[in-house]
C-alpha cells in the first residue's frame, strides 16, 4: 500500500499539497470579510487612541473620573442631535399652536360667524383656517421674534444645550400666556391640580399655565361669539314675524334673511372691524 505522506511527484505530500488552494482561497475570503470592518473602525480607534492619550489617567480607585465627567459635561450637542430636535420639535408645532396662540379664539369666533349668518361652507373652511392661522402669528409676532432670537438661532448655532434652549424659549412663550389669563381661571387649573399658591408667577408649573390659557381663551371665544350672533338673530326673528304675519309658513325665513344679513355684514365693513377686534384683545 502506499503511505499518505508518501512524496508526491514535486516533492511534497499528496494531501497537503490538494489542500492549500482551498486554505489559500479560505484566507482570501477571511482578509476580505474583514477589510471593510478594519476600514471603518480604524478611524475611531486612532480617535479612541488620541482621546485616551489626551484624557487623564483614570485610576481604579476613581481618581480621575470627576475630570473626565466634565470633559464630558462640556462637550457640545452633535449637529445631528441638534437636527433630530429640531423635528421633533417641529411635530409637536401643531399642538403648540393649538394650546399656545390665540389660534382657538378666533377659529371658534370665524366659525359662529359663519353659522350666524346662515351659510354653510361660505367662506370654505380652508380659507377660516388660513385666517385664524396668520392672525396668530401677526398677534405673536413679538413673541416668535424673541423665542428665535433667545433660543433657537442660539441651539442652531451650538452656543447653548437643549435644555437652556427650551427653558429660553418657553419664558416669552409664558409671559404672553399668563399675560392673557384670567387669574380665576389659573385658581380653578392650580386647585384641580391640587398645587400649593406659588409666591410669583415663574413657579407655575408650566402645564398650570397651559390650561389656563386654553380655559381662558374658549371663555373669550364663546363671549365674543354671542355678540357676533346676536345681530343676526335679531334679523331672523324680524323676518320670521314678518313671514308667519303674512301666512307664509312655507317659506324658510333664512331664504328671506340671507341677504339682509350679508348686505348688513358687508356695509358695516364686517372683516375689517372683527378682525381689528380680535387682534386688539391682545
Amino acid at each position: 500500500m502506499t503511505s499518505p505522506l508518501r512524496p508526491g511527484p514535486r516533492g511534497g505530500p499528496a494531501p497537503l499539497r490538494r489542500a492549500l488552494p482551498a486554505v489559500a482561497l479560505a484566507l482570501l475570503v477571511v482578509i476580505g470579510l474583514l477589510l471593510p470592518i478594519l476600514t471603518v473602525l480604524a478611524p475611531s480607534l486612532a480617535w479612541a487612541q488620541e482621546a485616551a492619550s489626551a484624557s487623564p489617567t483614570v485610576d481604579p480607585f476613581g481618581g480621575g473620573v470627576d475630570e473626565l465627567s466634565e470633559e464630558i459635561r462640556d462637550m457640545p450637542v452633535a449637529t445631528s442631535v441638534r437636527i433630530l430636535v429640531l423635528l421633533t420639535g417641529l411635530s409637536l408645532l401643531p399642538t403648540m399652536l393649538l394650546v399656545m396662540t390665540p389660534f382657538t379664539r378666533f377659529i371658534i369666533v370665524l366659525s359662529m360667524l359663519r353659522q350666524a349668518m346662515g351659510l354653510q361652507q361660505a367662506p370654505p373652511n380652508q380659507v377660516i383656517i388660513g385666517i385664524a392661522l396668520f392672525l396668530s402669528l401677526l398677534v405673536m409676532r413679538p413673541t416668535l421674534d424673541e423665542v428665535v432670537d433667545t433660543s433657537i438661532d442660539p441651539f442652531i448655532a451650538g452656543e447653548i444645550e437643549t435644555g437652556d434652549a427650551i427653558r429660553a424659549g418657553l419664558k416669552p412663550m409664558r409671559r404672553f400666556m399668563l399675560e392673557n389669563t384670567r387669574r380665576n381661571d389659573l385658581a380653578v387649573v392650580m386647585e384641580m391640580g391640587k398645587l400649593a399658591r406659588p409666591d410669583t408667577l415663574d413657579d407655575i408649573p408650566t402645564p398650570v399655565v397651559v390650561t389656563s390659557f386654553v380655559l381662558s381663551e374658549l371663555k373669550t371665544a364663546f363671549i365674543i361669539s354671542v355678540k357676533v350672533y346676536l345681530p343676526f338673530l335679531v334679523i331672523d326673528i324680524i323676518v320670521a314675524n314678518i313671514l308667519l304675519g303674512m301666512g307664509m309658513m312655507v317659506l324658510p325665513p333664512i331664504v328671506i334673511s340671507l341677504p339682509f344679513k350679508l348686505l348688513l355684514f358687508v356695509l358695516m365693513d364686517g372683516w375689517s372691524l372683527l378682525l381689528r377686534s380680535l387682534a386688539a384683545g391682545f
